[in-house]
């Protein structure tokens, strides 16, 4: 079987507005806007021409529903920078959904204003043998953790 080598990725959401939505991916992410057109807007962590693209929605188009259930982020940093960012999450009115322990992480959900769920991951488990071990071990886990938020 051949397998594609992925070396970076992108995310493309269906959403009502996009540039209000690109504001708050600025705001929140410090996603910066890298093109515009009448229809879309896309963002960059930085390091790449794109990482994200809004894309207008039809009309009439719902929260939630069936399709993306998470986009994870994995964070460079510990379960103390998550808390850090938890905290800038929620002094931004965010929507945190929850959080959860992985048993090779620990993640934080929450959603942008069109419903869309995305998770910010602090890795535990750093050997990836190791990881698919525990995961098959413990049967993917999602365990709710509490999990302290740092306000800055």
């Amino acid at each position: 079987m051949i397998k594609p080598v992925v070396v970076r990725t992108h995310l493309s959401l269906f959403v009502r507005d996009p540039e209000a939505s690109a504001a708050w991916y600025a705001d929140v992410l410090g996603l910066e806007v890298t093109a515009r057109g009448p229809q879309w807007v896309f963002l960059s962590f930085g390091r790449k021409h794109h990482d994200l693209a809004l894309i207008r929605a039809e009309d009439g188009a719902q929260h939630g529903g069936l399709g993306l259930q998470h986009y994870g982020l994995e964070i460079e940093g510990d379960v103390e920078d998550l808390r850090r960012l938890y905290g800038m999450l929620l002094s931004k009115g965010v929507k945190v959904v929850k959080t959860t322990d992985h048993k090779v992480g620990i993640g934080l959900y929450f959603e942008d204003p069109d419903g869309n769920r995305f998770e910010l991951f602090a890795e535990t488990v750093t050997d990836d043998e190791e990881g698919r071990r525990i995961l098959g071990e413990h049967n993917a886990p999602s365990e709710p953790v509490e999990l302290e938020p740092l306000y800055p």
